[in-house]
């Protein structure tokens, strides 16, 4: 670094280290233990990136991050693999030898994940230590391994490395001269040397013109006086040793070959292989045997060779190379999913704002302008358990709408049976005039009774109405707006109880009396309510988004009277339409605002509702791709439709259970082509998404129990919060990080949260039969 004036630079570090190491991640590699005559000690069972960075730091004049560390066969094939995209093999044939190829994920137990490819370090030098290579052993094998360092170890090494390969011959020449069959049975000191004779008098041996000239050379260097049949003789030793080398590593390198094509399960293989080593190299004819055993033994595969250049070099800084480019995409995307992630400070602030707002809409004063409306919806009381009766039930909240027969049980067969039927409006109803809409309601209302063997009866009913209503009673809701595609004339500002008493007058077969009218969110507390008396409010999370909770009548300005409690329709979703929530917004959410039906509305139900999240990631995707971090910088046009990530996607991929390849194959359903990596950051995008939508959600909760605890001037609350949707109940983790976020947000309160069954048609046969008990009292 000082030869090149770098010093003072901090720079990616690939670190070749060519011995049998355990990885668990591409910068840390523990040494399982020396070879090739090293011997260092308090290094092996280390991890060798912390010695080097520790003897950096020790130096203390020079700083470098150490990004990855390769063995020389990986760096083999990376460098081959730059050059040739179908490189997915390195093989190293020199002093040692050994491979590596590219592994499907879902063969590899010891690493998590099953999908795309890993590559693996095959370390078959060891091939053998077993036992199951003894068949083609020879006795110069077990010499060479008795004499060796490391004896029982590196079988296959042994019969095919460089290291060995002289050493081989020279076991072979000893032999032969002790039985008079060479040098006239003459052995000299330096034929009965080790190491003597090395491996490149092979390869200068086995050269086709002056091969049998250097053999005469080399032998007569020894102290012999090799006659021309000994050198004849030896040039043959040579070729047998060089030619079972190359046989060998052939059918090891056609064994995995075929894994690899039965990997991919195709007929017809094409792949190609970066070699490096001296023997490979420099060998007169071991190349050019070993590719023709390959062929020979799979036929079926179309093999290329290709001759790396510095693979153990150049091939760690293409590994650290590509690490630190992923390195620096992964800072990226971290840094852009940051402003999505929410701290506790941000967090509590969300919840003061919250109840800032909350005493906005309930003031008179300030209720005009309030964006989190706070409605009354003069149900004052939640079950007590003495309810009874036969109840009716209708829940009208989009296309399809059920009536409802609802039975509650006090005393010692206390519990609600329910009957429903489900019916649909037909769209040139929805679209019709509001006489044409109520009219068909009421014939299913009717057709119900029939079936229910109930025709003629009166019973009071409940209305589930969810669209945004102004309330003056129980039982009168003034229709602000249709929503959800409804368009029918002259019911906008009209009250949706009187109309459908109408309807029922028209129709002159049955008389009902409309008892409540209600939105879902209610209906959900008081569902929740009958089964445990501490609920005091309601929640939604699905495809929308909304709250409700029974708030001290003395602060209702908009009711008359102190005394008692009445529930509040919170309408939250529009909780920051007056921008107070621009400090937590991204630029995803304004992208998803802007192209909404209603820009500038429903701004929190846009960052925690399902009806949102997915558009969300998907503009999140989009800027990821735009920026070349997904999908190879392609923006498919699936990805520019809006609405594909519905809330069951995003449920789907953060499944715990579901596996890489599962995630892959819902992104394919959704026309996105992805790799293993981009299955990861699509995962990753969404977890996000999802957890701050629970995070917000969860510190609008905080709010509102905390706001019931100070209304009550107690230390602490007991409370439960009576929850529906299909996100709060279908999502993996949305319902558990609300839960958390609750009890750091508002440590005072003890908050239990219970799912409600059909809160919508239940709720409101319950909210009608607590309006009878109150009436009945009332008469009494």
């Amino acid at each position: 670094m000082e030869k090149l004036n770098i010093k003072d630079k901090t720079l990616p570090l690939g670190f070749t280290f060519s011995f049998p190491c355990h990885q668990s991640k591409l910068d840390e590699s523990i040494l399982v233990n020396w070879t090739k005559g090293f011997k260092a000690s308090g290094v092996e069972g280390k991890d060798v990136v912390t010695l080097l960075r520790k003897a950096i730091k020790k130096r203390g004049d020079f700083d470098i991050d150490i990004v990855a560390v390769v063995n020389d066969t990986v760096g083999t094939m990376m460098t081959c693999g730059y050059d040739d995209h179908n490189c997915e093999i390195g093989l190293i044939v020199g002093t040692g030898t050994n491979a590596c190829y590219m592994e499907d994920m879902r063969h590899i137990d010891l690493v998590e994940g099953d999908e795309g490819r890993m590559c693996v370090n095959m370390e078959w030098g060891a091939f053998g230590d077993d036992g199951s290579l003894n068949d083609i052993r020879t006795e110069f094998d077990r010499e060479i391994d008795m004499g060796s360092l490391n004896p029982g170890k590196q079988m296959f090494e042994k019969m095919i490395s460089g290291m060995y390969m002289g050493e081989l011959v020279r076991l072979i020449l000893v032999k032969m001269a002790k039985e008079d069959l060479l040098f006239e049975g003459r052995i000299t000191a330096d034929l009965l040397t080790t190491g003597h004779f090395e491996t490149r008098y092979v390869s200068e041996i086995e050269k086709d013109k002056e091969g049998i000239k250097t053999a005469h050379q080399i032998l007569s260097k020894l102290g012999l006086e090799p006659s021309h049949e000994d050198c004849v003789a030896t040039h043959r030793i040579c070729q047998i040793v060089s030619s079972r080398s190359a046989n060998l590593c052939a059918a090891t390198l056609a064994a995995v070959l075929r894994r690899i094509r039965e990997n991919k399960g195709v007929e017809r293989l094409r792949s190609t292989v970066g070699v490096d080593g001296s023997v490979y190299k420099n060998h007169p004819h071991f190349a050019r045997l070993l590719q023709k055993t390959v062929r020979r033994l799979v036929p079926e595969c179309d093999i290329r060779f290709i001759r790396s250049e510095d693979g153990s070099g150049k091939g760690a800084a293409m590994v650290t190379a590509v690490a630190y480019r992923l390195a620096d995409q992964r800072h990226e995307r971290e840094k852009t999913l940051e402003a999505l992630n929410l701290s506790t400070k941000q967090l509590l602030e969300v919840k003061r704002i919250m109840g800032v707002e909350m005493e906005r809409g309930l003031k008179k004063s300030s209720h005009e302008e309030a964006t989190v409306k706070m409605l009354p919806t003069y149900v004052r009381s939640t079950p007590d358990g003495t309810e009874r009766g036969d109840f009716l039930a209708l829940d009208l909240g989009g296309t399809n709408f059920r009536v409802l027969l609802v039975r509650v049980r006090n005393g010692m067969r206390r519990g609600v049976e329910m009957h429903n039927k489900i019916y649909t409006i037909p769209q040139d109803v929805m679209q019709g005039t509001g006489e044409e809409l109520f009219d068909h309601i009421v014939h299913c209302i009717a057709d119900f009774l029939e079936y229910m063997g109930m025709k003629g009866v009166s019973l009071p009913m409940g209305f589930t109405f969810s669209f945004p209503c102004h309330q003056n009673s129980l039982d009168e809701g003034i229709l602000l707006k249709w929503t959800k595609g409804f368009k029918a004339s002259g019911c906008e500002g009209e009250d949706v109880v009187h109309l459908l008493k109408e309807a029922i007058h028209r129709r002159e077969e049955f008389d009902l009396d409309v008892v409540a009218v209600v939105n879902d969110t209610v209906g959900t507390m008081m569902t929740c309510g009958y089964e445990d008396p501490h609920c005091e409010m309601g929640l939604i999370v699905g495809t929308g988004s909304n709250a409700c909770y029974m708030e001290e009548m003395r602060n209702v300005e908009l009711v008359e009277g102190e005394e008692g409690r009445m529930c509040i329709n919170m309408e939250w979703g529009a909780f920051g339409d007056n921008d107070c929530l621009e400090d937590f917004r991204t630029e995803f959410d304004r992208a998803v605002d802007e192209l909404s039906l209603n820009p500038g509305k429903q701004r929190f139900e846009k960052m925690i509702s399902g009806m949102y999240l997915g558009e969300i990631v998907r503009n999140v995707l989009i800027d990821f791709t735009k920026r070349g971090l997904l999908f190879r910088g392609k923006i498919s046009e699936r990805l520019k439709t809006r609405g594909i990530f519905e809330t069951k996607f995003l449920s789907q991929i953060e499944s715990d259970r579901l596996a890489l390849l599962q995630v892959r194959s819902i992104l394919q359903h959704l026309g996105l082509n992805s790799t293993c990596d981009d299955s990861i950051i699509v995962k990753e995008v969404c977890t996000a998404v999802a957890r701050r939508g629970a995070q917000l959600c969860g510190a609008g909760v905080a709010a509102v129990v905390d706001k019931i605890r100070e209304n009550r001037g107690l230390d602490f609350l007991k409370v439960t919060v009576g929850v529906d949707g299909t996100l709060y109940k279908l999502h993996p983790h949305f319902s558990t990080i609300m839960h958390e976020t609750v009890k750091e947000l508002s440590p005072n309160c003890q908050v239990t949260f219970l799912q409600s069954e059909d809160g919508s048609g239940k709720g409101a046969a319950l909210i009608t039969a607590v309006a009878c008990r109150i009436r009945e009292a009332g008469q009494r």
